[in-house]
């Protein structure tokens, strides 16, 4: 027994506290990375939601899970608002940061498809609202019932908020390839850009392929997209003399699909991974930002 903020507090009862708290941290950390596309900025929110249960009355939550996600999905809310603030002066493109989920299979093992590059890319347009209705429903089978408690609204308006993000994440992609071809197709690319074979970039990429590089201001990142693949196939030739020289790729997974690691002198630099259908590599995602680079490992 201890005080603590003025307060008589029972340590078993802080126990049993944090024994609740970590069973739900792996959903929480996914709820909240879903929602930022940042995994230091997910980390700092479900800390923050750790110590509003250290402070709550507990003994008057009939749901910990309900009032942990609500909690969760609701700074989640305020913390997009603050951050979308912060990306209009992002220097360069910006690209979520990558999450190994090879080491934390938990992260992965809900619907997958809101993990994924492309679809995290696309829900930055849309309203915070709508990002959570669609992460609550489309990655952990939220009800619609739970959804629209947890955002203080309605059945009826939460059904449109999903309608509204699915058709929007629909219509921003192709159908994608499996797993399989997406790292044939990555093995393929890293083996042509770094040899500087035209011939070979061009075949593999879709004729309205995008290479964005996410760089946060360093230098030898692109600080506009390359868009069409004539002019990225001649731009990835352009450097690969330079870019290449003394580079160690290793294999990951990152939001449940392949990426390529790039080193030089034992150190990661950036991470590859591609957006593919069957008409080839559609997006091209280079994260070099050395902020974002420190969540994924190699698996081989």
């Amino acid at each position: 027994m201890r005080e603590w903020g003025g307060a008589i507090v029972v340590d078993s009862d802080l126990d049993e506290a944090a024994a609740v708290f970590m069973d739900l941290r792996p959903r929480l950390f996914g709820i909240a990375y879903r929602m930022l596309g940042s995994a230091v900025e997910a980390e700092d929110l479900v800390q923050d939601v750790w110590l509003r249960w250290q402070a709550y009355d507990r003994p008057t939550v009939t749901n910990p899970g309900a009032f942990l996600a609500t909690t969760t999905t609701r700074l989640a809310i305020n913390a997009l608002q603050s951050a979308r603030a912060r990306r209009e002066t992002y220097i360069g493109p910006w690209l979520p940061e990558p999450v190994d989920t090879s080491a934390d299979p938990y992260l992965g093992a809900e619907r997958g498809e809101a993990l994924q590059f492309a679809v995290l890319v696309l829900l930055e347009s849309l309203t915070p609202n709508e990002r959570a209705a669609y992460v609550l429903r489309e990655a952990f089978d939220y009800s619609y019932a739970q959804i629209a408690e947890i955002l203080r609204s309605t059945e009826a308006a939460v059904r449109q908020l999903v309608s509204r993000a699915r058709k929007h994440v629909a219509g921003g992609r192709r159908t994608a390839v499996s797993n399989a071809d997406r790292r044939r197709l990555l093995t393929a690319f890293v083996d042509a850009a770094r040899s500087g074979d035209l011939a070979a970039l061009e075949s593999l990429l879709a004729a309205d392929v995008t290479s964005y590089a996410d760089g946060g201001g360093i230098r030898g990142a692109s600080r506009i997209p390359v868009v069409g693949v004539e002019r990225v196939a001649k731009y990835l030739r352009a450097f690969a003399d330079r870019f290449w020289v003394g580079v160690d790729v290793a294999w990951a997974t990152a939001n449940g699909q392949p990426a390529a690691l790039l080193s030089r002198d034992g150190a990661v630099f950036a991470v590859l991974a591609v957006v593919a259908s069957a008409e080839g590599i559609d997006q091209i995602l280079w994260v070099m930002n050395p902020a974002k680079l420190t969540g994924v490992a190699a698996t081989q």
